[in-house]
């Protein structure tokens, strides 16, 4: 699959051409915004599955990266996204990839080193095919490529810190889209 092939794929959910066309926006408050993940492999596998565009993914993920590793600076970045993105009806979610070695633990109870862009934290997604990225200027970052991703091929990612979490994560896209297949690494 080609870049230009991938972004006109995304383009087929309504939610994600609208994010991307306000990504130039966001960028302006958000350094270094991308749309990443789910909505961007889940759309593409769901045209490839005859399905409704947006079936079966569950938020909208977009990552910045600023060095304020305030909860108070993400919270106003949030919060004016949310102005941005009021008219879509889909759950949006924003997150300063520096502060994740802050709240990883808590969450997970794993500890993650910090993260020091926006690129190194798609990088470290669970399944490699997913580490998927668009940013404000419609330019793909595909650190694995979109090969697999476009054959449905799930590998775990030697680059993330939490390798247990890879079965279930894989578990719940096969259940979405019984077609993919894991590859052993």
């Amino acid at each position: 699959m080609t870049e230009e092939e991938f972004l006109a794929l995304v383009r087929h959910n309504p939610v994600n051409a609208a994010l991307l066309d306000r990504l130039p926006q966001l960028a302006a408050f958000a350094p270094g915004a991308l749309l990443v993940a789910g909505s961007l492999f889940g759309t593409v596998w769901n045209v490839q599955s005859s399905n409704d565009p947006a079936a079966h993914i569950k938020d909208y993920d977009l990552f910045y990266w600023d060095a304020d590793l305030s909860y108070e600076a993400e919270d106003a970045v949030i919060r004016r996204a949310a102005l941005l993105f009021a008219d879509l009806s889909a759950p949006i979610e924003l997150r300063n990839q520096a502060r994740v070695h802050l709240w990883f633990n808590p969450k997970h109870g794993l500890n993650r080193p910090p993260i020091r862009s926006v690129q190194e934290g798609i990088d470290q997604f669970l399944i490699e095919c997913t580490c998927l990225g668009i940013d404000a200027q419609g330019n793909v970052y595909a650190p694995y490529g979109l090969d697999d991703m476009a054959a449905g091929l799930l590998k775990r990612n030697a680059l993330n810190h939490s390798p247990g979490l890879y079965a279930a994560k894989a578990e719940s896209y096969r259940a979405r889209w019984p077609w993919l297949r894991d590859v052993p690494v």
